[in-house]
């Protein structure tokens, strides 16, 4: 099963590792996820996919695609033609998440996450100066677009790459299954939290 999945080649410290991971947990069935909030054992890598998860909605993704069209528009792209440049914002991401795969092992999930970090902070305060600064000169819309188009690549060669992937690395195989649940709830959660505020906020 491992050499159709990952093709030939030596995978036997993979195959130790699960061996390895299959007799810690003794056959123990899949956890809940009052398990999973109760247990000591697994708090800290709790409060770690918290807080990346919390990371990634406050890092302003979201309000970056709802003013992505504003910023296009006020770029000069004709409005039957936006939807290709959306296009590409959503090819871009999906392209950086790969990209990301690639990576991630090279350069590591904290590395990956701390700089990509900071160039989407980066991006977005330069971002906040083009937006005030667009009807100065003709040239500072565009400057909007190659940030969002930055920003984006930034989330997925980062935050958006990495955190999916984490919750099978830092949990046991019995508590994934609610590690995965607490995920979605949260996520879903904040975003709902976000949709309510936002308005407000603006």
């Amino acid at each position: 099963a491992v050499k159709q999945l990952w093709g030939d080649g030596d995978h036997m410290a993979e195959i130790d590792d699960m061996m390895s991971e299959q007799k810690a947990i003794r056959g123990e069935k899949a956890k809940s996820v009052w398990d999973l909030l109760r247990d000591r054992a697994v708090r800290w890598q709790l409060i770690t996919l918290f807080l990346l998860v919390s990371c990634i909605q406050l890092i302003g993704a979201n309000v970056v695609y709802s003013y992505a069209y504003s910023i296009f528009t006020n770029a000069g792209i004709p409005p039957d033609q936006i939807h290709y440049v959306s296009l590409g914002v959503g090819t871009t991401e999906i392209l950086s998440t790969v990209l990301c795969g690639f990576l991630i092992e090279r350069a590591g999930r904290k590395t990956l996450l701390w700089k990509n970090y900071a160039v989407m902070a980066l991006a977005l305060g330069l971002l906040t100066v083009t937006l005030s600064l667009q009807d100065s000169f003709f040239w500072v819309p565009y400057c909007s677009v190659a940030l969002v188009f930055i920003f984006i690549m930034s989330f997925g060669v980062g935050p958006g790459g990495v955190v999916c992937p984490l919750i099978t690395e830092i949990f046991i195989q019995s508590y994934r299954p609610a590690a995965y649940v607490f995920n979605g709830v949260i996520n879903w959660i904040q975003l709902f939290i976000l949709g309510l505020v936002f308005p407000f906020i603006v």
